[in-house]
């Protein structure tokens, strides 16, 4: 276990005050603490493996004498490990995963998550340390395109199947959008209830065994639809059907057209029958290094004909069109209700073979803490990585080792914004943005959560579109609200044929982001190269 991060004395100080009221008389007891004050070599493993080519450095937090683990090169595939010397339980008592990142490039795609690693009986090695090494949980910020938000999954085994599921926090927070250190905490206690934090503040309470909480629950449903049912063949789904007495009227014209020429138009007074709407562009000039040969003949690019300007019409004149009141369409009968209708078929339920029960979740131990990332962005910078098996612990490390930094990051940030006089416009945008990723964070927006992020982003990328980005987000607000107030058409039932055998899900496991970048060309009007013929 590390020791606790040294801060100037000046700091020190300041906070000595608060720190004691958050300090427990047992804050040292932490069950692992990794500084970095010295270096992560021969204690760390970095993964051999060819894909993961990411150089890991022991660097120090910009404007800071404090050390952390570094990642140095952007698009890369990092991944690292540590084993710890006790396997911890996550059984029967609360426990606190703590760490602090920083994005001093800040991210645009990448991750900045912790895997939690199961003891290497579970089928992996440090040396070879990749995205199937089995962990118990990953936690931490992911940001990319559409997705924007601090991971919180665990993996459980079904007592039945004997398979490993992914469980995904549902709406987890968002992640922080400036360059200054952030800690992120997870805290499980034994009473089955989990809070995550950024910077100390609850930002999601939520509950292990509620399907309203983890995608997908981890108590699996008690029935199931039965994947052997068929819909006989008599079934009739359709409601209305057409009306087989139903006879098309003697005088309906199925040929008629839409639209027929208005016999009553008469040419408009002033009409330029002999002029043309277009003319060569007087102007124009053939460009010097135009070669007939191998270009062909140079000819002027058209204008519109000033003379057509103001005259009701150039060219050869012909009557308009207007509607055909005599116009009916294709026949078709009127719908009426069918006799037959049975409803939408759907297959029965049937015992759910894969289901169990438990009164908490029956986590793996923690033997390890990984870090295996994939970014676009370099400068992420890990820190102060905890566990401990008490929340006092760990507010007492926020407040020695991260609180700190952050107040001078802080202050630093509205110096320079003073500085370059972007504390105006500029500063009010970055307000609205992280006024948009708290909205984008309440929970009844879920289902627009990704719209919304993906509308936070293009703003970001382009300032000018921040009232855009407003308006849009106040729109899928009222949406919601009149739904609320007025209803909504409900959407038809879906029937779903679900795989009885049981897998292992692996939603962000393994995942590869993508970035795709847009290239902007430039070039010129193409030159006319047309023949005249001859």
């Amino acid at each position: 276990m590390g020791e606790r991060k040294r801060i100037p004395l000046g700091i020190f100080v300041v906070f000595l005050f608060i720190s004691s009221s958050y300090a427990s008389d047992d804050a040292d007891d932490a069950i692992f603490y990794e500084s970095f004050d010295d270096t992560f070599e021969g204690r760390w493993v970095v993964s051999q493996k060819d894909e993961y080519n990411g150089v890991w450095k022991h660097a120090k937090s910009e404007g800071h004498d404090d050390y952390g683990l570094l990642v140095s090169e952007k698009a890369r595939k990092y991944a690292i490990v540590k084993e710890l010397d006790e396997s911890v339980s996550l059984k029967d008592e609360t426990v606190v995963l703590q760490f602090e990142t920083r994005l001093q490039d800040g991210l645009e795609c990448g991750g900045a998550y912790i895997k939690y690693l199961r003891p290497q009986e579970a089928g992996w090695k440090p040396k070879e340390f990749d995205n199937d090494s089995p962990y118990s949980i990953m936690f931490g910020p992911d940001k990319c395109g559409a997705t924007n938000k601090v991971h919180f999954i665990f993996k459980h085994k079904n007592p039945k199947s004997g398979k490993y599921v992914e469980h995904h926090l549902k709406t987890p927070p968002s992640v922080p959008s400036d360059k200054l250190s952030h800690v992120y905490t997870a805290i499980l206690k034994p009473d089955n209830e989990l809070q995550i934090l950024i910077d100390g503040e609850q930002k999601k309470k939520a509950n292990f065994l509620s399907s309203e909480d983890f995608e997908p629950p981890l108590i699996p449903p008690k029935t199931i639809p039965d994947p052997d049912d068929k819909k006989p063949e008599d079934w009739d789904e359709r409601a209305k059907i057409p009306d087989p007495t139903a006879v098309k009227p003697d005088d309906w014209d199925e040929d008629a057209p839409l639209e027929i020429v208005d016999e009553e138009a008469e040419k408009p007074e002033g009409w330029l029958d002999d002029e043309p709407e277009e003319i060569d562009d007087p102007d124009a000039t053939k460009p010097e290094d135009w070669d007939d040969e191998e270009d062909g003949e140079w000819e002027a690019p058209k204008i519109d004909n000033p003379k057509c300007e103001s005259a009701p019409g150039c060219g050869e004149w012909k009557k308009p069109m207007k509607k055909n009141p005599a116009y009916k369409g294709k026949w078709h009968a009127p719908l009426i209700e069918n006799p037959d209708y049975k409803g939408i078929w759907k297959p029965q339920d049937i015992p759910n073979p894969d289901y169990f029960e438990l009164e908490k979740p029956d986590f793996e131990p923690i033997a390890a803490i990984g870090i295996e990332i994939w970014t676009m962005q370099d400068g992420i910078l890990f820190d102060n990585i905890l566990i401990a098996k008490d929340d006092k612990v760990a507010a007492s490390y926020r407040e020695t080792t991260w609180k700190p930094k952050f107040t001078i990051e802080k202050e630093k940030q509205k110096e320079e914004d003073l500085d370059t006089g972007s504390s105006g416009l500029a500063g009010l945008q970055k307000k609205v943005f992280d006024l948009l990723y708290k909205v984008a964070d309440i929970p009844f927006l879920s289902d627009y959560k990704l719209k919304i992020n993906d509308l936070i982003e293009k703003g970001e990328k382009q300032p000018n579109l921040t009232i855009g980005v407003l308006v849009a987000v106040v729109v899928i607000f009222l949406t919601f609200f009149f739904r609320i107030i007025f209803g909504g058409k409900k959407k038809p039932a879906r029937v779903e044929k679900t795989n009885t055998e049981p897998k292992e899900t692996s939603t962000n496991q393994g995942e590869e982001k993508e970035e795709n970048k847009e290239k902007e060309e430039s070039s010129s009007a193409p030159r006319r190269r047309v023949k005249r013929d001859t």
